[in-house]
């Protein structure tokens, strides 16, 4: 008995040394990241993002200059993301919604307005992407990226200056030869646009003569898909594809025969933003991740990534020439003028477009 008493005590020696040790390595650790005489307390930063929407190398830097630890989260859709904060489960720091959503979670008061006298940033940005009806004077929100809808063609399978504009899709001879991107509100508002009407109708004969227009383009749909899009592009799978400029961009880097257009008659200007959610509980961290990420370096660094648009003028100066002047990056102001930023169509008719855009994806199985 006594031997084991011995031996319980011996065992309880080690744990407390094995857990001291821990302690002070912890201890270490924590002052080898970031600055040391930053203030203790809530050192974590909680971001909700979309996938691969950031340059990783990015967050490691932020948090060696800042001592914030990043927990980095992503969703792949706006209402996913919406639903996710409006639970309130965990609590976010951070998140880049879209513009029409930025205003749905503004009316609906799940952000927190900006304080802009912490904000050090905000110079840097081009004043033609300030100011958006879905975030007047930039209450909630700051711009993270830009970018616009078009047409991805091979010129394998399709001659240089053939695509135009969004009608041309309807052509006979581009059977089963189109992908498109799994999205509602971008489908259908393509088809609108093609027929000269807003993106954000609520007009129920123009949805109705869209949704007709559109399942006579199925012939020449080989399928609609999500992110695989750009893979199955980059691989030469099909001749045509209706997806967004950053995708555009990833493709076109993996396969020297994809070209990106921005159709002649009219379409989808996007935005995302980032917001600090009413589920912040680190307020610090969040204005210090928005003014790191407005930086000019760091912006335009986090634009030859990703492959959207940067807002940020100062950064957009740091970009190689062939970049900027880059119509398909950067569209002339006459087409800009042609474009339009979703709107919040409200629960009654984002579920029309829904509706529409699944019915016709029924007729694709």
């Amino acid at each position: 008995m006594k031997k084991l008493m011995h031996l319980s005590l011996a065992i309880l020696i080690v744990v407390a040394a094995l857990f001291g040790m821990r302690t002070w390595f912890t201890h270490l650790e924590n002052k080898s990241v970031g600055n040391s005489d930053q203030p203790q307390g809530n050192r974590t930063l909680t971001i909700y993002n979309w996938g691969d929407y950031i340059d990783p190398s990015i967050l490691k830097a932020f948090q060696k200059e800042t001592g914030y630890r990043v927990d980095y989260e992503t969703f792949d859709s706006n209402e996913a993301m919406y639903t996710k904060v409006k639970q309130g489960g965990t609590h976010y720091d951070i998140a880049i919604p879209s513009e029409y959503m930025v205003e749905k979670m503004r009316q609906d008061n799940m952000l927190e307005p900006l304080d802009h006298r912490k904000l050090t940033g905000l110079k840097n940005y081009d004043p033609t992407f300030m100011n958006e009806p879905f975030d007047p004077k930039n209450k909630y929100s700051v711009p993270y990226f830009w970018g616009t809808l078009g047409i991805v063609y091979n010129d394998k399978f399709i001659k240089p200056g053939e695509i135009k504009s969004w009608n041309d899709l309807w052509q006979p001879k581009y059977k089963q030869q189109i992908m498109l991107v799994d999205s509602a509100r971008d489908i259908m508002g393509m088809t609108l646009a093609s027929n000269g009407e807003s993106v954000n109708t609520k007009s129920l004969p123009e949805l109705a003569a869209a949704r007709g227009k559109l399942t006579t383009l199925m012939p020449n749909v080989k399928a609609i898909v999500a992110d695989e899009i750009k893979t199955y592009m980059a691989q030469d799978e099909a001749a045509l594809a209706v997806d967004y400029s950053g995708d555009a961009a990833e493709m076109m880097s993996r396969n020297k025969h994809l070209h990106y257009v921005v159709p002649n008659d009219g379409g989808n200007l996007w935005f995302d933003n980032i917001v600090i959610p009413k589920t912040v509980k680190n307020k610090d961290a969040a204005y210090a991740f928005i003014n790191y990420m407005s930086r000019p370096d760091i912006a335009a660094k986090n634009a030859e990534y990703v492959g959207y648009a940067t807002p940020n003028q100062a950064a957009w100066q740091r970009l190689p020439r062939t970049t900027r002047e880059n119509p398909s990056w950067y569209p002339s102001k006459a087409v800009l003028s042609k474009l339009e930023t979703y709107q919040n169509l409200g629960p009654t008719w984002t579920q029309r477009y829904n509706d529409d855009f699944l019915e016709f994806k029924m007729t694709n199985q």
